[in-house]
């Protein structure tokens, strides 16, 4: 008699269960740390709005601050070959134009809004949101021109006011 070589049914059912159990276990993990690095990115993302927005008051004192976030970016018809107030250099292009959703750079996008006063754009607020709420982040960040970067729990959109920015919690 002759015998039959390779796995049973039942190693393999039993295979394929430990295969399901680990991956269980390490899909959760994996999603949480791709979540806490993209709310990382947002941080580091608003903290150069924060420093481009510095530069532009300094660049541009006639205008102030920049009213919306693209004009810190590059031009989309001539690059970056002569910044001028409405499209400055100051950030790249993926930060630029992550204003929506659609556009997100690392699963967040981000508002700005500004305050005018004495003729110029005198005070702002840049905020964060995940693009997908639980899925690319589950924190919403802001800041304004005192440079700290405050956070909440759930944000379904960027805060683009002083007084809603002021509200969230410092991070630290």
């Amino acid at each position: 008699m002759q015998r039959q070589k390779g796995f049973s049914l039942i190693e393999l059912l039993i295979v394929v269960a430990i295969i399901l159990i680990i991956a269980a276990i390490a899909i959760p993990n994996l999603l949480r740390a791709r979540i806490a690095a993209n709310e990382s990115s947002a941080v580091s993302s608003i903290r150069t709005l924060n420093t481009a927005q510095i530069s532009y008051f300094s660049t541009y004192p006639t205008v102030g601050y920049a009213g919306t976030i693209p004009a810190l970016g590059p031009s989309a018809s001539t690059g970056c070959t002569t910044p001028t107030s409405t499209s400055s250099c100051l950030v790249d292009w993926i930060v630029a134009q992550a204003t929506a959703a659609g556009s997100a750079k690392s699963g967040y996008f981000f508002g700005l809004g500004v305050t005018a006063g004495g003729g110029i754009n005198s005070a702002y607020t840049v905020g964060g949101a995940p693009a997908a709420l639980s899925q690319t982040g589950v924190r919403g960040f802001c800041s304004n021109e005192d440079a700290v970067i405050r956070y909440t729990a759930s944000a379904a959109a960027p805060v683009t006011t002083k007084a809603a920015c002021a509200a969230y919690t410092a991070l630290q």
